[in-house]
């Protein structure tokens, strides 16, 4: 079982994603900042197009649209399906840096009963 946030945990989520159905114009580089976790700082990217995992990876995305930032802990409870992304958003336990127009765009995404399968199902296959 892969260890939360580590290259294999982001192989093993591209690797889960790759049914995920066609949401044309869902499609974003962004770039994510967790902090305070059991080895320090993460910084990982993801680039989504039309609402399919293309990349995910440790490290930093140089034409990143989006950064979202927030603490290990908040971030592993989204993961594991305790906290609500957009609550923790709303609570200011997110802070997001860029387009947000892009990330608001995502939102049909984040709330298919696809996307919210595939999270239960990353959680299950994560060590946190």
């Amino acid at each position: 079982m892969p260890k939360y946030l580590s290259q294999e945990w982001h192989d093993r989520v591209k690797e889960l994603a790759k049914d995920q159905p066609d949401r044309p114009g869902a499609s974003i580089r962004m770039q994510y900042v967790t902090t305070g976790g059991p080895d320090g700082d993460v910084k990982y990217w993801s680039v989504i197009e039309d609402g399919h995992l293309v990349d995910q990876q440790l490290g930093e995305l140089d034409d990143a649209e989006v950064t979202l930032t927030s603490t290990w802990a908040d971030a592993s409870a989204v993961q594991k399906g305790e906290l609500d992304a957009n609550a923790a958003f709303m609570q200011g336990r997110v802070k997001v840096g860029g387009n947000m127009g892009k990330l608001m765009s995502l939102l049909p995404l984040t709330n298919a009963p696809e996307y919210k399968k595939l999270q239960s199902e990353i959680a299950a296959e994560t060590e946190f």
